[in-house]
């Protein structure tokens, strides 16, 4: 998700009011995994069951009030990388031949993985984003520490969002460092400058967390962000994961009885 973090706000969907945001974070968490592990397992091929769970995709994102352009443009974006190992799939051997040059054909099979992988990876990067957008980064540290994740990377984590903006800004100025110098002016220029940002990027960020953590240290940090008190699960939340799961096992019975 961070891979189009540009303004540095994720959750910008978060204090909407909505029956979704009525859960816990915990249950967003754990009905996003339940929907993203049946996308991700079932079989290629198997058209109504994705149809049945871009259904229930669906309704959970107009429920939550997302909003749909950021939504749309942000799986766009995560799309274009996930688009490289697509493309790998077309060319998989079964089946009828239907085009071939070289070594290079596609086949029925080859277009039935394609559809099938690109599918579930739209679905599922729908389901992650609308729980990203619509739940604060806080309480998503807080459910990810209550469904026992490992601290350090829970950690990790939190200090990843909270300093990617100090960072960014870091490599800003020394990009205007460089044109004050006129140092951008050619493209090989420009290739060799960013390369040795980079590198005096990684060396400060180094240091810079060093530093970080010995203040952190030195305040009584364990090896946790501070957190709020965990939200209690209330009924509604285990009506949410009753239906969720229920959905998800009927969408698995769709393949099976077919």
């Amino acid at each position: 998700m961070l891979l189009h973090i540009g303004a540095f706000r994720l959750d910008i969907d978060s204090k909407h009011a909505s029956l979704w945001h009525s859960l816990a974070p915990k249950t967003r968490v754990l009905c996003t995994l339940l929907l993203i592990f049946a996308i991700a397992l079932t079989p290629n091929g198997r058209w109504w069951t994705w149809a049945h769970y871009a259904g229930v995709v669906g309704v959970i994102a107009l429920c939550s009030r997302v909003t749909l352009a950021v939504l749309c443009k942000r799986v766009a974006i995560e799309s274009v990388f996930i688009s490289i190992v697509l493309v790998g799939t077309l060319f998989r051997g079964g089946g009828t031949v239907l085009w071939h040059w070289g070594w290079l054909q596609v086949t029925t099979v080859g277009l039935q993985v394609l559809g099938s992988v690109t599918l579930k990876s739209v679905l599922s990067l729908v389901m992650a984003n609308v729980l990203i957008l619509t739940t604060s980064v806080p309480s998503l540290l807080q459910a990810l520490v209550a469904l026992r994740m490992p601290p350090l990377l829970v950690a990790i984590l939190a200090s990843m969002y909270r300093y990617i903006a100090v960072l960014a800004d870091e490599f800003q100025s020394m990009q205007r460092a460089a044109r004050s110098r006129n140092l951008m002016g050619s493209n090989r220029w420009q290739r060799l400058v960013v390369g040795n940002m980079f590198g005096s990027l990684f060396i400060r960020t180094l240091e810079r967390g060093e530093r970080v953590h010995q203040a952190m240290v030195s305040r009584g940090y364990d090896g946790l962000p501070p957190m709020a008190e965990a939200t209690t699960a209330s009924r509604r939340d285990i009506v949410a994961l009753t239906v969720i799961t229920g959905l998800t096992l009927l969408g698995q019975g769709v393949y099976l009885l077919r």
